[in-house]
């Protein structure tokens, strides 16, 4: 007579419920900033406002400083760890770059943040040179993504370019002189044929892009499977709820709506044909049936993968700030 094996079951308990973040409210977060005082100009938050979300100085100050602040030891202490290193080896290496991950869902301002952070950093006399480069650029062209029947899954890991994405991370994070990076149009809804971002040895480099985060599948063979998130060094994840990303969503869609979708060139010129309901309409069809699909299946998953989150609330606002341990 065979016998089963008894099935264990083991749960923490709860006051051993442990996290790998140390969690801030605005407040203590703020406070951390102690000893920065860099401000924005007016125009400054004007130009790096995005098109629902306007930067205050309230916001610069009591949430980016802090994150300049904390990225800028990182900096440093990655400049250190390189030079040992290379005085290890007894060979002059190439500078080699920083390189930040910004991710997060559509819609929950993570090209803001982006560039609210590299003004910041940009600021610091150890790392002048900060450049930005959204992962959009690395979408395949409309014409592929057609042919491979995923036009719908656009923003979806599968419809990104993944081995060019990584080579062109591999290459600036191995100090190579002007590497080119493709351009995205939101107007067109697609790649700009011929124009390229060139980047070329900075200090500090921000990647900002939906899936930044995206893990490797792990081989069945145990062989290393490189991807971008790898090569980070050190992530961002923007958060928000999903019944609050979409109400931005929406507002977004008819912001665009009474203005880009008018001219006759935009890819979506058809929608500025419909009523303002039939506008809010389809905002939500197409958040819901691709974007939350997208953000619940393959950007959420990445959250925890994060060094820093932040959590924003209904205004924008971040409310809190969680850190990973080290």
């Amino acid at each position: 007579m065979s016998m089963s094996s008894p099935v264990l079951e083991f749960e923490l308990p709860q006051a051993l419920q442990l996290s790998p973040y140390r969690t801030f409210s605005r407040d203590e977060w703020a406070k951390l900033r102690d000893g920065v005082h860099l401000t924005l100009s007016e125009a400054d938050l004007v130009r790096l406002s995005g098109l629902i979300e306007k930067i205050s100085q309230e916001e610069v100050t009591d949430i980016y400083l802090p994150v300049a602040k904390l990225v800028n030891y990182y900096v440093r202490a990655a400049q250190l760890l390189h030079g040992a290193t290379t005085r290890f080896f007894n060979h002059g290496d190439a500078k080699m770059p920083f390189i930040i991950g910004v991710a997060g869902s559509v819609a929950v301002g993570k090209s803001t943040s982006a560039r609210v952070l590299r003004e910041l950093l940009v600021r610091w006399p150890n790392h002048p040179r900060v450049d930005l480069v959204p992962t959009d650029g690395f979408l395949w062209p409309n014409a592929e993504l057609e042919r491979r029947g995923i036009m719908h899954k656009k923003g979806f890991p599968e419809s990104f370019d993944q081995a060019r994405l990584l080579q062109f991370v591999a290459d600036v994070k191995a100090g190579k002189a002007r590497v080119e990076a493709p351009v995205y149009s939101h107007f067109s809804y697609d790649i700009l044929p011929g124009e390229k971002i060139v980047v070329d040895r900075p200090d500090i480099l921000i990647i900002e892009g939906l899936n930044v985060l995206q893990p490797a599948k792990l081989p069945k063979h145990g062989d290393a499977v490189p991807f971008v998130s790898d090569l980070l060094d050190f992530s961002i994840y923007i958060d928000a709820e999903p019944a609050v990303i979409e109400k931005w969503y929406v507002t977004r869609f008819l912001r665009l709506y009474r203005t880009a979708f008018r001219d006759k060139d935009a890819y979506f010129y058809r929608y500025s044909k419909l009523t303002q309901e039939q506008a809010i309409a389809q905002a939500l069809k197409l958040w819901r049936t691709i974007n939350l699909v997208n953000l619940k299946k393959n950007i959420l998953p990445t959250r925890k993968r994060a060094n820093l989150i932040l959590s924003k609330g209904d205004s924008h606002r971040v409310e809190t700030v969680a850190l990973r341990k080290l």
